[in-house]
């Protein structure tokens, strides 16, 4: 959700990668589990690419981005309100995140089979997104649902290769609704129904394709902090990965020129502050490079140095 801090939290972090810690921003109790205390879970397939747009100004009516990649093209469409944004797409890392809890405590015996409703509170949703709670973030939540409501994701084939993705069309959310509303008239509950594809990917495999991402992700201001941690988790992992500028540019879906993404890219990498990775730029045979190591494996490297 494209949320904002409180003024004087925006003071203080003005500059930083990293927005400041909302009040009451508790730690998990992993002993009372609840929506917002589950690990943060993400979908796999789409880590690596962006099916939003980076920015929230980006989010004009019938928006496409189209990614070619080796032997799929992806489509982004945004819908009537726009496509949504990274910021947005919180709202899915949410739902993925409860599917996916749900789906393990069913197999240890612990509940039943998840639905495909949705159904948390907005207080829940802003604690899960590490957001404050106020006038902005209510609107704000509305906005988005509205958005991924509307943003639809076509794969399809483009070649006989071995497909490493999966085809067809995807929306992010296959339905969502407020369901009730406070004496004020701000949300109080929202219904989101969970597209088959997503509820497929979790529930019908021993191992779902979803990796736990870093509570901090929630705390990066700029899209494409978030975009290259998503990109770092995926690809990099455990270990490192290496992309060049312009692969990097590609994937991410931004409709600024190649000079200025290359400028906004060296202040991240100067910055080095995402949570889980170090990043660093690299000579490339056809220009520079990204480069993202996961920081237990760059300090241990360096204490055998």
């Amino acid at each position: 959700m494209t949320l904002a801090a409180s003024p004087e939290n925006q003071a203080k972090t003005k500059g930083l990668t990293k927005r400041a810690v909302p009040a009451n921003d508790n730690q998990p109790d992993f002993f009372v589990p609840a929506v917002q205390d589950v690990p943060i879970k993400d979908g796999l397939d789409l880590m690596d690419i962006a099916v939003f747009r980076l920015a929230k100004s980006q989010t004009r009516k019938g928006d496409i981005i189209r990614h070619e990649l080796p032997g799929v093209t992806v489509t982004v469409a945004g819908g009537a309100h726009g496509m949504a944004t990274i910021m947005d797409y919180d709202v899915v890392l949410m739902m993925v995140s409860h599917l996916a809890d749900e789906t393990r405590r069913h197999r240890q015996g612990r509940g039943h089979k998840p639905s495909k409703i949705f159904r948390p509170n907005s207080v829940e949703v802003f604690k899960f997104c590490r957001v404050p709670k106020g006038g902005n973030s209510y609107d704000a939540l509305e906005d988005s649902l509205r958005r991924l409501q509307g943003t639809f994701i076509e794969i399809t084939r483009t070649n006989g290769v071995k497909r490493t993705r999966r085809t067809g069309y995807f929306p992010l959310l296959a339905g969502a609704d407020v369901v009730s509303r406070t004496d004020s008239g701000r949300i109080a509950t929202i219904e989101i129904i969970i597209p088959d594809w997503i509820y497929d990917s979790v529930t019908s495999h021993e191992n779902p394709a979803v990796l736990t991402i870093d509570p901090d992700y929630f705390l990066l201001k700029k899209g494409l902090a978030r975009f290259i941690y998503r990109l770092a988790r995926k690809a990099a992992g455990n270990s490192s990965a290496i992309y060049s500028f312009t692969t990097v540019h590609a994937r991410s879906g931004s409709t600024r020129p190649l000079k200025k993404f290359t400028s906004d890219l060296r202040k991240l990498i100067e910055a080095d502050n995402l949570p889980g990775y170090h990043l660093k730029e690299v000579r490339g045979a056809d220009g520079p490079q990204l480069h993202m190591q996961c920081r237990e494996v760059a300090l241990a490297s360096s204490d055998q140095a």
